[in-house]
C-alpha cells in the first residue's frame, strides 16, 4: 500500500497538470480541440479565457450553457466565434458536444472539409458556417440531425451534387447554399418532404437542368426563392405560381426559356426576377413571345436558299438606288436632330447645363427629355435654391455615386441623367419625378436634396440599405440611391395607378366610380399585409409613422403598396425639414393634403402629442382610419358642411357614436356600396376590425399581423 501511494505521488510529480486537466468537463475538453485546430497569431485574444485549468467552459467567451435534466453540471448548448479572422480546420471532436444546439463559425477562414463526425452532435438545430474557405462535398450524414432548422453554408467552395438525403431534414426551415460550386441537377423529389422550409437560396452555383416543379409545393416559403446565377434551363414550371404571394422570385442569369406563366405568384413578380435569360419572354419582361416566335421563324426561313433568292432578286442598279436612299435618309435625320437640339437650347423651358434646369415652368407632368437629370453634377445655379425647387429643378455641385441596392436592377448614372423625366410633385419629403429608363422601365426618383455632408454618409447609407432590404409584394421596392454632398436621390419602382387618396376622391375631387366592395377589400387586405410585414418581418421592424391614403399606392389591378416608410429618418440626415402632411408619392402620383401636421386626422391620439416616439400601434390606428374612410366614403380631414364652408370630421367618433346609437348601417356606409347587398355582412365585419384598430388606448389595439389575419377571413 505504501508503495502504491509513493507511485501516485511520483506520477503527479512527473505530470503536475494532469489532475487539473481531468477536472475540466468533457464538453470543455471537446472545445479545446477547436482552440488547438486554429492557427492563433500573436496577440490573438479570441481564446484567451479558454483555460484548460477551469472546471467548466461555461464562462468562456463565445460559449453558452444550459442546465440539462439528469446532469449535475450545465452542458454546452452554443458556440459562437464568428467574424474573428480565425484560420484553421473544424475538428471532429465538436461532434462530442451532444447537447450543442447552435454552432456559429461564420465569416472566418476555416478550410478543409466539414467533418462527418460533427453530425454526431444530434441536438444541433442551427449550423452557420458561411463565409469560410470550406471545400469538399456536403457529408451525407448531415440529416442525422433530427432537429436541424437552419443550415447556412454559403460563400464557401463546397462542391459535388445536391445531397438528396436532405429530404430527411424534416424540420429544416432555412437552406442557404449560395456562392459555392455545387453542380448537377437540383433533384425534384425532395421538396414535398420539406414542408417547413421558409427560405431557399441556391444561387451562384453550377446547377443545371430544369427548375424542379415540386418546389411549388413549398407552402411555407417566404421571402425570396433564389435560384439565380446558375445554368438552369427549360421552361418555368407553372407550379411555381402555387407558392405564397409573399414569395419573390430571383431567377436571373440562367438559360431558362419559353413564356413566363401569368398565374398565381408569377403575377406578383417584377422584370428583375427574370433578367438575363435571353430565351424567356412574356410579362413582365419587355419581350413579347409573339415577336420571339416571329423572329425565330424568320431566322429559320433565312436559310441558304432564301439567301440565294434575295441575292438573285437585287440588281446592281437597285442596290445603288437603295444605298442612295439610305444616305439621304441618314442626312435628313441628322438635320432634324440638329434642329431639335438648337430649338431646345434656345427655348426658355429647356434643360441646359449652362444655366437653369427646368422641367417646364411650374406645370407638373411636363416632360423634359433632353437632359432631365443631366445637371446633377458640376452645374451651378443663378437663382436661389427656393426658386429652383419651385420650378422642379434638379441641380448639384459635387461628384456623386449611384449605388444599386437591387443588383439585378442595374443601369448607369449617364442613363439616369439623360432619361426622360416628369415632375410629379413636391413636398417636405422631397421632389418626385417619374423617369423612363432606356429599357422602357419607369422608375420613381425622389430628390431629397439636403446638405448632409460626408460626415453623415455612413448613416445615410445604413438607413437606405435597411429600407432596400424590405421585399414584399405590398411594399414599394427601393432599387437604388444616389449620394452627393448636396444631392441625394432615391430610385424606386414606379406604381402606375396613383394612390388611394386619388382613388377615393378622384384627382379632381370627384369620387371614383371604380371602387366596388371587392376592390376596396382587396386594397385594404394588401395594405394590411404590407404593414404587417414592415412591423413583424422586415430587418428593421419599421414603424411607418404616417399611414394615410396618399401613402398607399395602387397599380392597374388595384394591388396596394405601402410607400414612404423610413423617409423621416433620411430627411433628418439630409437636413431637410419634413412635412409629412404634404402627401407621399414615392413610386406613385402625388396627392397633396391641405392639412397641417397638427391636424392630420389619420394619426393616433398619442401621436399628436409633441415629443412622443412613434410606435407600431400608431400605424394600427392610422390604418383603422383609412379603413373607415373606405367603408364610409367620408374623409377624416375636410368635409363640406355647406356649399361654402368646410369642417374637420372626427370620423372615428362619428362611427362609434353611430354604433352606440344603433343607427342603420345604411346611415354610415358609403352610398356607393349600398347597391352591393350581398356584401352587408362583410362590410359589418370590416367595421368591427376598423373600430378595434382605432381604440383610444394603444394597448388594446391589435397588432397589425392580427388585423391582416382578420381581414383575410372576410370574403374568403
Amino acid at each position: 500500500m505504501k508503495k502504491l501511494v509513493l507511485f501516485g505521488l511520483f506520477f503527479l510529480f512527473l505530470f503536475p497538470h494532469l489532475k487539473l486537466a481531468f477536472s475540466l468537463s468533457p464538453d470543455g475538453l471537446s472545445l479545446l480541440s477547436l482552440k488547438s485546430a486554429v492557427d492563433q497569431p500573436s496577440g490573438q485574444s479570441v481564446f484567451a479565457d479558454w483555460n484548460e485549468n477551469d472546471e467548466t467552459p461555461c464562462n468562456w467567451s463565445g460559449v453558452s450553457c444550459k442546465n440539462i435534466s439528469g446532469f449535475p453540471d450545465p452542458r454546452v448548448v452554443g458556440v459562437a466565434v464568428s467574424g474573428k479572422n480565425l484560420r484553421g480546420y473544424i475538428p471532429s471532436e465538436l461532434g462530442n458536444l451532444i447537447y450543442l444546439r447552435r454552432l456559429n463559425l461564420h465569416n472566418n477562414f476555416f478550410y478543409g472539409s466539414i467533418p462527418d463526425q460533427l453530425f454526431n452532435a444530434t441536438s444541433l438545430h442551427s449550423l452557420f458556417l458561411y463565409g469560410n474557405n470550406l471545400s469538399g462535398s456536403l457529408p451525407p450524414s448531415i440529416c442525422k440531425l433530427p432537429r436541424l432548422q437552419n443550415l447556412d453554408l454559403s460563400y464557401n467552395s463546397l462542391s459535388g451534387s445536391f445531397p438528396e438525403n436532405l429530404k430527411n431534414c424534416k424540420q429544416l426551415q432555412r437552406l442557404i447554399l449560395a456562392q459555392n460550386k455545387f453542380s448537377g441537377e437540383i433533384p425534384d423529389g425532395i421538396w414535398p418532404e420539406l414542408d417547413n422550409l421558409v427560405q431557399l437560396d441556391l444561387s451562384s452555383n453550377e446547377f443545371k437542368g430544369p427548375v424542379p416543379s415540386t418546389i411549388g409545393e413549398l407552402n411555407s416559403l417566404s421571402g425570396t426563392l433564389n435560384l439565380s446565377y446558375n445554368h438552369l434551363s427549360g421552361n418555368l414550371p407553372k407550379s411555381l405560381g402555387d407558392l405564397p404571394v409573399t414569395v419573390s422570385f430571383d431567377l436571373r442569369n440562367n438559360n431558362l426559356s419559353g413564356q413566363i406563366p401569368e398565374t398565381g405568384s408569377f403575377a406578383n413578380q417584377g422584370p428583375t426576377a427574370f433578367l438575363n435569360n435571353p430565351l424567356l419572354c412574356g410579362f413582365p419582361l419587355q419581350k413579347s413571345c409573339n415577336n420571339s416566335s416571329t423572329s425565330s421563324s424568320v431566322t429559320q426561313n433565312s436559310g441558304p436558299n432564301s439567301g440565294e433568292t434575295q441575292k438573285k432578286g437585287l440588281s446592281p442598279g437597285l442596290i445603288i438606288l437603295i444605298s442612295a436612299a439610305d444616305a439621304g435618309g441618314v442626312a435628313l435625320i441628322g438635320l432634324i436632330i440638329v434642329y431639335i437640339y438648337w430649338k431646345n437650347k434656345d427655348s426658355s423651358n429647356s434643360c441646359s447645363c449652362t444655366g437653369k434646369t427646368k422641367f417646364g415652368d411650374n406645370n407638373k407632368g411636363k416632360i423634359c427629355s433632353v437632359c432631365a437629370f443631366g445637371c446633377i453634377n458640376g452645374c451651378r445655379n443663378n437663382d436661389s435654391e427656393l426658386e429652383d425647387n419651385e420650378k422642379g429643378e434638379i441641380s448639384g455641385k459635387g461628384e456623386g455615386e449611384l449605388v444599386a441596392i437591387d443588383k439585378g436592377f442595374s443601369f448607369e448614372l449617364d442613363e439616369l441623367l439623360r432619361a426622360s423625366a416628369y415632375v410629379l410633385g413636391k413636398s417636405g419629403l422631397g421632389i418626385v419625378y417619374k423617369v423612363v429608363l432606356g429599357n422602357g422601365i419607369p422608375v420613381a426618383v425622389r430628390r431629397l436634396g439636403g446638405e448632409g455632408g460626408e460626415q453623415r454618409y455612413k448613416e445615410f447609407v445604413a438607413e437606405v440599405q435597411a429600407i432596400g432590404k424590405v421585399k414584399h409584394p405590398n411594399v414599394v421596392k427601393l432599387r437604388a440611391y444616389y449620394w452627393a454632398p448636396d444631392e441625394k436621390l432615391l430610385i424606386s419602382d414606379f406604381i402606375s395607378n396613383g394612390n388611394l387618396a386619388n382613388a377615393i376622391r378622384g384627382r379632381n375631387g370627384q369620387p371614383s366610380t371604380s371602387l366596388s366592395w371587392s376592390v376596396r377589400l382587396k386594397i385594404v387586405k394588401g395594405a394590411a399585409r404590407g404593414l404587417a410585414y414592415l412591423h413583424e418581418c422586415s430587418p428593421r421592424k419599421f414603424v411607418h409613422g404616417d399611414v394615410k391614403p396618399s401613402n398607399i399606392l395602387l397599380d392597374n389591378e388595384f394591388q396596394s403598396y405601402i410607400s414612404d416608410f423610413g423617409l423621416n429618418r433620411l430627411i433628418n440626415i439630409t437636413g431637410n425639414n419634413p412635412d409629412s402632411s404634404s402627401g407621399g408619392f414615392i413610386g406613385g402620383l402625388p396627392y397633396k393634403s391641405i392639412q397641417t401636421e397638427r391636424t392630420n386626422s389619420y394619426r393616433a391620439p398619442e401621436a399628436r402629442v409633441p415629443g412622443n416616439r412613434a410606435t407600431q400601434k400608431w400605424d394600427v390606428y392610422s390604418f383603422g382610419v383609412v379603413l373607415l374612410e373606405l367603408l364610409t366614403g367620408k374623409s377624416p380631414e375636410l368635409s363640406p358642411t355647406t356649399s361654402t364652408s368646410m369642417e374637420i370630421l372626427d370620423l372615428v367618433r362619428w362611427v362609434r357614436k353611430g354604433f352606440e346609437e344603433e343607427k342603420p348601417l345604411s346611415d354610415m356606409v358609403d352610398p356607393m356600396l349600398l347597391q352591393e347587398v350581398h356584401a352587408k355582412k362583410e362590410v359589418l365585419a370590416a367595421f368591427h376590425v376598423a373600430l378595434a384598430c382605432t381604440e383610444a388606448d394603444p394597448e388594446i389595439r391589435p397588432r397589425m399581423k392580427t388585423v391582416s389575419e382578420n381581414l383575410e377571413r372576410i370574403g374568403s
